[in-house]
């Protein structure tokens, strides 16, 4: 009976500390996800993936912290001049290999990797379509087949089309058909939690204002 009662206790003792586990994550998480709502300058982004990095690493088992982490990372890469974007760029891809070892083949992960790939391509074009742009359209590939329910792999790909002359087979034409996608897509979306990705409609609604 004693056993019985001992097996118990650790049961109770440990559903006990992961609520409490649990707890200190989505409270850690919703307070930097408010933050990211308000930061502005580059030290203030910065700081807050840092924090975002500190959660995954204590978590381990969740990849939402990295990959919030990595985005930061990433916007910032692609509002970057010249070959500091590499920089930037790398460490986001750093960041989002921890997210990916702990969620591999997830679509919000993938559409990341896409927009790291076209940061590196932002840095010389001309140079690095063939290798950038192909592991863009790749990624953004992988994570409409990893959830076609997700609007971001069609917003990313509607702003990739709108910004490639339509020589190269771009233009505003092409973007239009796939951006009524991601909206449609948009309007139906319903992120697993509150922490969950949930952002693009106002990037890609902006973005697609000069193609009205």
């Amino acid at each position: 009976m004693k056993k019985v009662i001992l097996v118990l206790a650790v049961a109770v003792a440990t559903t006990f500390s992961s609520f409490a586990q649990s707890e200190k994550y989505y409270g850690a998480m919703g307070a930097s996800l408010q933050q990211y709502g308000t930061a502005k300058t580059p030290e203030e982004l910065d700081a807050l993936a840092a924090k975002f990095e500190r959660i995954g690493d204590a978590e381990k088992t969740q990849w939402l912290p990295f990959y919030y982490a990595a985005l930061i990372k990433t916007n910032k890469a692609m509002q970057t001049q010249g070959v500091a974007i590499d920089k930037l760029a790398d460490e986001a891809a750093a960041i989002l290999a921890k997210a990916e070892a702990i969620e591999p083949n997830n679509s919000e992960i993938l559409c990341v990797k896409s927009m790291i790939a076209t940061a590196k391509m932002l840095v010389n074009p001309m140079e690095r379509w063939m290798q950038y742009g192909q592991a863009s359209s790749e990624a953004i590939a992988k994570a409409k087949a990893a959830d076609a329910t997700n609007p971001r792999p069609y917003m990313l790909e509607a702003l990739s089309k709108k910004n490639t002359p339509e020589n190269f087979g771009g233009g505003c034409k092409i973007a239009k058909s796939i951006a009524d996608k991601a909206n449609e897509l948009f309007a139906a979306f319903k992120p697993a939690s509150q922490l969950h990705p949930f952002w693009g409609k106002e990037v890609l609604d902006a973005q697609m204002k000069s193609c009205n």
